[in-house]
């Protein structure tokens, strides 16, 4: 069994407005800062056994703070890295909604790739790796993993049996938690999205 908590990185000044996929140097903002000391807090009640992030800064001054709490090491990995949305990358979201592709994407995401970027399939079974992975490695622990919106909803969709075309359903906050309970008979969403106390 494992209990993954599933944490999408804290505001950035680009969050809500561009896609900023792989572009280095999008840091965190002071709110973010706040939530990630905030979210280290909260998660030290819990006997995390192992922290691993996306390697994107975003996501790296997320965990950091998390993993100093628990005396554990960083350990990143690509597979929990951002959606790579090719040629939108750098676009501002208001420029995107005039663009007939982007609103293919978002009304069928199951089968629309962007030029130069990834399908949401492919980010799905890069997630779905990583904790098969982590299931190997981190039996009968908890173990928390700082990743990206669209990685998590893809994973969330996975689990809840939802169609990647409904995934945008899934609201995924800045400084978000989700939880998965996952055993021999099938996993458990315990929490999605969650801001406050977790009930884990």
């Amino acid at each position: 069994m494992l209990t993954l908590f599933l944490i999408r990185h804290g505001e950035t000044d680009a969050v809500g407005r561009s896609l900023m996929g792989w572009i280095p140097g999008c840091r965190l903002n002071p709110t973010g800062t706040a939530q990630a000391e905030k979210l280290a807090e909260k998660l030290s009640r819990y006997p995390i056994a192992a922290i691993y992030t996306s390697p994107l800064e975003r996501a790296v001054e997320t965990a950091a703070p998390i993993a100093a709490r628990k005396s554990l090491q960083l350990q990143r990995s690509n597979h929990l890295g951002e959606w790579r949305p090719g040629v939108w990358e750098g676009e501002t979201i208001s420029e995107l909604d005039r663009v007939e592709e982007w609103r293919r994407f978002n009304a069928f995401r199951g089968g629309v790739r962007p030029a130069g970027g990834e399908t949401m399939n492919e980010v799905q079974a890069r997630m779905l790796l990583q904790i098969e992975c982590l299931q190997e490695r981190h039996d009968g622990q908890m173990v928390a993993a700082v990743s990206h919106a669209e990685p998590i909803r893809a994973v969330l969709a996975h689990y809840a049996g939802i169609p990647l075309d409904l995934a945008l359903r899934l609201e995924i906050g800045p400084a978000s938690v989700s939880v998965i309970r996952i055993d021999e008979w099938a996993p458990k969403l315990l929490c999605v999205n969650g801001t406050g106390d977790l009930a884990v």
